[in-house]
């Protein structure tokens, strides 16, 4: 299922900051992406209405199995990409940056010959 690359980057969030931090809650996710509240707020209740989210009675916000699906592999992406720009010889930060966008605009079999290419040990891996 494809969703807008905003909410892509919602759900990446919640799930880098569940792993650094355990609970995540809107104002983590605001201040990770560098939203305002409210923003993330309205953002939360609708990736809540369509089943990606789930906000507890403490706030804190957890991934269905949807979100997870959407989530863990823009992450995957992500880090791979970065990995990738970095052993080119890009700065991390610029490599960071550009990760981020490309995770959304790359196909599925695009990544997945970027995969096999990096994995065959013809590009360093960093």
């Amino acid at each position: 299922m494809k969703i807008q690359e905003s909410s892509e980057d919602y759900l990446e969030a919640i799930l880098i900051l569940k792993g650094e931090k355990g609970a995540v809650r809107s104002i983590d996710v605001a201040r990770h992406l560098g939203f305002t509240k409210p923003s993330v707020s309205r953002a939360m209740s609708l990736l809540r209405q369509n089943g990606y989210v789930v906000m507890e009675s403490d706030g804190s916000l957890t991934l269905t199995e949807a979100g997870l699906a959407i989530a863990e592999p823009i992450y995957e992406r992500h880090c791979m990409l970065t990995k990738w720009l970095v052993a080119l010889g890009v700065s991390p930060e610029t490599a960071a940056r550009d990760a981020c966008r490309m995770e959304h605009s790359v196909s599925d079999e695009t990544f997945a010959k970027m995969k096999e290419h990096i994995a065959g040990g013809r590009l360093p891996q960093g």
